[in-house]
């Protein structure tokens, strides 16, 4: 692959398993351990990746600010349909993570428990009840594949259990005003189970 000429064989390897990982889960984030090397590999290579992915159909949106990159799809392929609930804990964590991060300097992590996103989902009234254990398991660990989020504590039972939301949600969530998080949640209390969309591309 003439793109690739001039990098070494270990270069060339990370480059393909780097692009197979965006494709797969779509986000890169500086202040993930897990992946803080893969984005700081694109980072250095990042034209080699924005023209190759180019050629796939999709866009490499990198924000320094944030230390985030997003892999999009300018037509609309790839979007992963998020079921209510998963629509519903998805603006909550955005709604926490915007609350948290007033409270923090710009290079602290946002750290919430699940108790806090407990007492947000009770107080919205969205719905009678609280989500059962096993969806929101589900649910966060979607949420994690897509780097969104990490869990800390790994009792998903225990309201103590703490969740870093990383900057990527600002992205997987653009929203102008937090208002407009609020906003769709009371399209949800009064009974729309319209779908949000995520994975190569922002929700709507």
């Amino acid at each position: 692959m003439e793109l690739l000429e001039g990098l070494i064989q270990r270069d060339r390897d990370e480059f393909k398993r780097i692009c197979n990982r965006l494709l797969s889960v779509c986000f890169l984030c500086r202040s993930n351990t897990v992946t803080k090397s893969d984005y700081y590999f694109v980072i250095k290579y990042k034209e080699k990746f924005a023209e190759y992915l180019n050629v796939l159909g999709y866009r490499l949106e990198i924000n320094e600010e944030y230390g985030v990159i997003q892999l999009t799809n300018p037509l609309n392929y790839n979007r992963l349909k998020l079921k209510l609930y998963e629509s519903i804990l998805l603006l909550i964590l955005r709604i926490l993570f915007d609350e948290k991060k007033r409270e923090l300097s710009a290079s602290d992590e946002v750290i919430v428990n699940l108790g806090d996103v407990h007492d947000k989902f009770l107080s919205l009234k969205i719905r009678d009840k609280m989500i059962d254990k096993t969806t929101l398991r589900n649910v966060l660990s979607l949420f994690r594949r897509f780097q969104l989020i990490e869990t800390i504590d790994k009792d998903l039972a225990n309201e103590e259990s703490r969740i870093i939301i990383f900057n990527s949600i600002l992205m997987a969530v653009r929203i102008e005003d937090i208002k407009q998080a609020y906003d769709k949640l009371d399209i949800y209390r009064k009974g729309d189970k319209g779908d949000e969309e995520i994975n190569s591309d922002e929700t709507d």
